[in-house]
């Protein structure tokens, strides 16, 4: 038989295990068992129903047919790009470089497109979303990482081992791209405290007299953290090192979980203090040979939120409330683990938390078979608090330490 594919993807879209355990999880619950499904993405109510933002919802309803229907510019609306951003930065003023993209996603996949070449590889911290192996590999690049905070020897970031991997890629291609997914880590659930942020972020500097180095910010869930204040210091951290202008600071903006449009496929791929005139026609250039343009209407309503100062304190509080509830669900879990005999996870902010197990292949099984369904990593087994009531932290405790004996 002909193979038609110019190259074969190991893993098709249908092969993705989160996918295939969510739809197992799902058809056993339809036939009557008893489920307890932790794979979730997406923020569910205690009630199992996804969680979708009143305000968010009612400018969505406001939209004209102009601000839906006609094409989007390819680079994305710049009123767009510059609101997306201040609700990240509130004090930056222009984007200097920046397109609309289809969701965190495509942001990401932008990157390896254009600071990269084949065969040389991103740095990330381990564990890491599992997506970014597939984004990579399009691109002919593999992933190369670091521990995450508390998943090295110490208590801390392990500074040792992301300058060892940063120099050893740097002398190896020239030129480094660091994916960094915080505050609020998927999927730990960790955020780099202060001073830890701000060694990793001196490293970079150093090695930016080296090579060009690009630091793009995954964020996903900072919206969802416990401490606010924590989010706000670290933005500011990223911001002065942005301006600083040694290292090149981007962020992956998504709509996805920030404003719970998931199916909107918004986001953006934003370089707010870069002085490189090539980067903006050359993801300008990217857009347009990948999918030309992105929706109009998730852009449309981000400048409408922007010039609502209403809608933006309603907002605020919609976030507070399910932070609230994702923080009594991590709590919940932490309480009924240690009631267990089991070690909690610290929680920062995010939907999910990741607990460290041996033989956690063989745990994963086991709580599979007792119908509760987690996703395996590498390092342990994540647990999506996004769609893990508190009231079921008892029962997930219960059914872990029996499935760890």
């Amino acid at each position: 038989m002909a193979r038609h594919l110019v190259h074969f993807r190991r893993g098709l879209p249908g092969d993705d295990p989160i996918f295939l355990l969510n739809a197992e999880a799902q058809r056993r619950k339809a036939a009557g068992e008893d489920i307890l499904n932790a794979t979730v993405g997406a923020l569910l109510d205690d009630g199992g129903r996804l969680v979708v933002l009143d305000v968010v919802m009612e400018l969505w309803r406001e939209l004209g047919e102009m601000e839906v229907a006609p094409y989007a510019p390819i680079a994305g609306d710049p009123a767009f790009l510059r609101g997306i951003t201040n609700l990240h930065w509130p004090q930056v003023e222009g984007v200097a470089a920046g397109v609309a993209t289809p969701g965190g996603s495509g942001a990401l996949a932008l990157t390896v497109r254009n600071f990269l070449e084949p065969g040389m590889a991103l740095l990330t911290a381990r564990p890491f979303w599992g997506p970014y192996q597939t984004i990579a590999e399009e691109d002919g690049l593999r992933v190369e990482t670091a521990p995450w905070l508390g998943y090295g020897e110490g208590p801390g970031l392990d500074l040792d081992a992301w300058e060892e991997k940063a120099r050893a890629l740097m002398s190896q291609q020239d030129r480094l791209l660091v994916w960094l997914n915080d505050p609020c880590h998927n999927p730990t659930g960790r955020s780099l405290p202060g001073p830890d942020r701000r060694n990793l972020l001196g490293l970079l500097s150093r090695l930016a007299d080296r090579g060009p180095v690009t630091l793009l910010l995954d964020s996903a869930y900072q919206d969802y953290a416990s401490d606010p204040a924590a989010v706000h210091e670290a933005m500011s951290d990223y911001a002065a090192l942005g301006a600083e202008g040694k290292v090149q600071v981007g962020a992956s903006l998504s709509l996805s979980k920030s404003l719970t449009l998931y199916g909107s496929r918004g986001g953006a791929l934003v370089f707010p203090w870069c002085k490189d005139p090539e980067v903006q026609p050359a993801l300008t250039m990217s857009c347009r040979g990948l999918f030309s343009n992105c929706p109009r209407a998730p852009q449309s309503l981000v400048v409408r939120l922007l010039q609502d100062g209403r809608a933006l304190e309603r907002l605020a509080l919609e976030h507070r409330h399910w932070s609230e509830v994702l923080r009594g669900r991590a709590q919940a879990l932490e309480t009924a683990l240690r009631t267990e005999g089991m070690a909690g996870e610290v929680w920062d902010g995010g939907f999910f938390t990741t607990l460290r197990l041996t033989e956690h292949r063989e745990v994963f099984e086991r709580l599979r078979t007792r119908g509760v369904f987690v996703v395996p990593l590498p390092e342990g087994l994540r647990v999506g608090l996004c769609g893990l009531r508190a009231a079921d932290a008892p029962r997930f405790a219960r059914a872990l330490r029996e499935a760890c004996a």
